[in-house]
Order: C-alpha cells, then sequence, then structure tokens
C-alpha cells in the first residue's frame, strides 16, 4: 500500500498498481450502469408507400395528413378547417376507424407552437400516434 523508504535498497521507485486498478474498476463499473438506462433515440412514425398492386388513391383515403402553411391555414387532407374545428373534425374522421394515426406537415418556417398545438388538439381527439412529415418524408426518401 505505502511507499516502502530506506531498508538496504534506499528508495523504490515501483508505481503501485493497487489504487490505480481500484479507480479503473469503479469507472468500469460506473459505465455499465450507465450505458444501459441512455435512450437510443425516438420512435419515428412515418408515412408507408402503398402496395405496389394497390391503386395510390386508395392508400390517400387511409391516410390522415394536417396540413399547417406559413400563414397557419389548417387544412385536413386538402379540406381547409380552423383550429376550433379541428378537434371535432379530427372525432368526426376516426369514429369509425380502428387505427388511430395521423400525419402533421408543416411550413419549414412556421413557429414550432402551432405544430405542436396540432399535436395537442390531435391527443385530445384520441388519436393514438401522431407523425411528423418532412420534405424527405413526402419526397421518399
Amino acid at each position: 500500500m505505502g511507499m516502502a523508504v530506506g531498508g538496504q535498497g534506499g528508495v523504490k521507485s515501483d508505481i503501485n498498481m493497487t489504487p490505480m486498478i481500484d479507480v479503473l474498476l469503479v469507472l468500469i463499473i460506473i459505465f455499465m450502469v450507465i450505458v444501459p438506462t441512455t435512450p437510443m433515440g425516438l420512435d419515428a412514425l412515418i408515412p408507408q408507400p402503398p402496395p405496389p398492386n394497390q391503386p395510390p388513391n386508395q392508400s390517400d383515403q387511409r391516410t390522415v395528413v394536417i396540413v399547417i402553411d406559413k400563414d397557419r391555414n389548417i387544412k385536413i387532407n386538402e379540406e381547409p378547417t380552423d383550429v376550433n374545428r379541428l378537434g371535432p373534425r379530427l372525432e368526426e374522421i376516426f369514429k369509425t376507424r380502428a387505427e388511430r394515426v395521423v400525419f402533421v406537415k408543416a411550413d419549414p418556417g412556421l413557429e414550432y407552437q402551432y405544430v405542436a398545438a396540432a399535436i395537442d388538439i390531435a391527443h385530445g381527439a384520441g388519436i393514438d400516434k401522431v407523425g411528423l412529415m418532412t420534405a424527405k418524408v413526402e419526397a421518399g426518401q
């Protein structure tokens, strides 16, 4: 543990490895505990392309997209609506559907608070999953 001084050989100049190994073992244990708890990313929900044998217009009827333009105008599948009617309209659309998924597409220059408000209204209307559409997702990349 300590440094040996004196004796026949004089002062020993060997490094005592025990404290260094103890510190390394403690660091290894800390990293082993921390690594599994770090988040690995977000679960993303993106629209899927229609099967090859199905015409695209049938898939468009199933997919519900909320579009918010730069002037904060809201459309549900190209049908104009406003913030006050968004919740009741979504409830009406999804009352007969088992799969409750909606996608939100907003103008890139729009402040996020308006997108967050649309997501909140969708959750309040009973929508289970809300996905965000970006330019890459829309282009199919």
